[in-house]
């Protein structure tokens, strides 16, 4: 679940973006004692993400609102459901209407191509995550999208794990440091409580880094053979996961290789989002 703490900042930030100078246009055409009500209607079928942000957008607006959730994060929508209704003055609804369906609808885009990921690999041990590749200042809501669609979620921040990546090793090269010292040097340095992942590119690499003592190998851009070495490599002695180049064609034959996690940028850095409009009821 997700706590309006949360969020709150990042809800208050979007308001500030979207009202800061007011709004000229309903502050100009709407009486303010105009009450009316809308209806938040889903115009594809889809993963529903977000309704509680959208409500607390409404309510950070105009407390008076009244917000009617009708349909939960989780659930799977078709064109034409209504997930929730709003009743109140007519210029809060309509000064809060834009903020609160571009956080709906984003968060609905990531939970609904989660869900395509995750159904794609149903029945295989093999959890879907997401990557850091968020949008800046929206990645708690991100991930929590991405839970709701189904899956799982990698690091938080650079402090919650640590992750050798390519340009570290790179930079360790300089100092003719192979992958094992890496491993080596990272585990000196960490708190014992975290685990040590790291990317390699080939069998040779993986099986440098099992060695070592690595917790979890990233296995990036490896063919589906090179995959399967790696993964029985592993096995009983670290954990795998697969990166780069994963697609819904391909993402089932990288699972069947074995591999315990799959991430995933571009759930995050490309979903498409979920069309949702507000529509005012007639009286």
């Amino acid at each position: 679940m997700l706590h309006h703490l949360e969020f709150r900042a990042i809800v208050d930030m979007a308001l500030a973006e979207d009202l800061g100078l007011g709004d000229v246009t309903t502050d100009a055409l709407m009486d303010h004692d105009l009450r009316a009500k809308a209806s938040i209607i889903v115009k594809k079928d889809g993963v529903l993400a977000g309704i509680g942000v959208a409500a607390f957008v409404f309510q950070r607006v105009d407390p008076s609102l009244k917000f009617n959730t009708i349909v939960t994060d989780g659930a799977h929508v078709k064109a034409g459901d209504v997930v929730a209704t709003i009743e109140g003055a007519a210029a809060s609804i309509l000064k809060a209407e834009r903020t609160a369906l571009n956080f709906l609808q984003r968060l609905s885009g990531i939970a609904t191509e989660t869900a395509c990921y995750v159904e794609a690999v149903a029945g295989l041990p093999t959890r879907i995550m997401e990557t850091r590749k968020t949008t800046p200042g929206l990645r708690a809501l991100e991930k929590y999208a991405v839970r709701i669609g189904g899956g799982h979620n990698h690091r938080k921040n650079l402090g919650d794990g640590v992750l050798i990546k390519d340009n570290h090793l790179a930079a360790m090269r300089f100092r003719g440091n192979d992958i094992g010292e890496v491993v080596r040097k990272a585990r000196q340095y960490a708190p014992h409580t975290l685990k040590i992942e790291i990317e390699v590119e080939t069998v040779e690499e993986a099986r440098q880094a099992i060695e070592a003592g690595a917790d979890i190998i990233l296995l990036d851009n490896m063919s589906l053979a090179d995959m399967r070495q790696a993964v029985e490599l592993a096995r009983g002695c670290a954990l795998s996961e697969a990166s780069g180049g994963i697609t819904l064609e391909n993402v089932r034959a990288v699972a069947e290789t074995g591999v315990d996690f799959i991430s995933i940028g571009a759930i995050t850095h490309s979903s498409k989002a979920l069309d949702i409009s507000l529509e005012f009821e007639p009286k």
